[in-house]
């Protein structure tokens, strides 16, 4: 069975009067009526993204394992933006979560791949369950949706995937190793295959987010308080103070980061990984 649509946070084709409407100093990203999967996007840089996509007029097929939240945020962003929001809850780490998804979405213009990290720890924390869980999360099944979607995308001639990855891959954070490992055989993969499919009118490209204002950042500072006995305003007030804009980053313009890359402005973007850190990574040339 097709799952329900959103629109104007009802089951329906008919737009919301009170949806949010481009001003005319908007930017077109040349996307609009296509169509869109967002894994992982019922809440934070999932949710980001969906939310620029949307506002750029893209369908949203949106992905999370939780139905309750999913749906929630469904709604909201059908209402806000006024564009069809098709949630599908499954597991996308499973061969039938992704047959799920792709049922939804058989023929989509964007992909974006995104799936939270594994716990962290120490290398001697992590056995062969531990190490097949991340790479089956955060490299198996990005691959396996990117290979489901490539030939309907090269057959179109117009393809556009983004993976939300993490700044560790760029700079390596020791309590991250099963996510950093994981997410780097994604990016190799990547690295190779967009060279590929790019005369094809298909680019692929990976954002590295550093710190940003989500749940998980949230339970970070929680953590790094308690660890160093201080209080989470400290914890944070001291996290600012070590990145060179001041601050963490917004899910806003996170996603408003992919929806470029997803633009019709993008196709010369090629097999690349933005770094959206603050400028926490101190490299002259990234």
């Amino acid at each position: 069975m097709r799952p329900a649509a959103f629109v104007a946070g009802r089951e329906s084709k008919q737009p919301c009067p009170t949806a949010h409407k481009p001003r005319d100093s908007d930017v077109d990203l040349g996307i609009k009526g296509k169509t869109a999967i967002v894994c992982g996007g019922s809440k934070g840089l999932g949710r980001g993204s969906a939310e620029k996509l949307a506002e750029a007029g893209v369908r949203i097929i949106l992905n999370a394992r939780s139905e309750g939240p999913l749906k929630e945020t469904a709604a909201e962003i059908a209402k806000r933006y006024g564009v069809e929001v098709v949630p599908v809850a499954a597991d996308v780490t499973t061969p039938e979560g992704r047959e799920k998804l792709l049922e939804a979405a058989p023929n989509p213009d964007i992909l974006v791949n995104n799936a939270g990290g594994p716990p962290p720890g120490v290398w001697s924390d992590w056995g062969e369950e531990e190490w097949q869980a991340a790479i089956r999360a955060n490299m198996l099944s990005p691959i396996h949706l990117i290979t489901a979607v490539l030939p309907g995308m090269i057959e179109r001639r117009w393809g556009r995937i983004v993976n939300i990855t993490s700044g560790s891959v760029k700079a390596p954070i020791p309590a991250l190793g099963l996510s950093g490992a994981a997410r780097s055989g994604l990016t190799g993969f990547v690295a190779g295959t967009s060279r590929q499919v790019a005369r094809h009118g298909v680019t692929i490209n990976n954002l590295l987010p550093g710190q940003h204002e989500t749940a998980r950042i949230e339970s970070l500072m929680n953590n790094t308080a308690k660890s160093r006995g201080v209080t989470v305003e400290e914890a944070r007030a001291a996290a600012y103070a070590a990145n060179p804009a001041g601050r963490f980053g917004t899910t806003e313009e996170f996603g408003a980061a992919c929806a470029f890359l997803c633009s019709a402005y993008a196709g010369y973007i090629v097999g690349q990984n933005l770094l959206l850190d603050g400028g926490a990574f101190n490299s002259t040339l990234g």
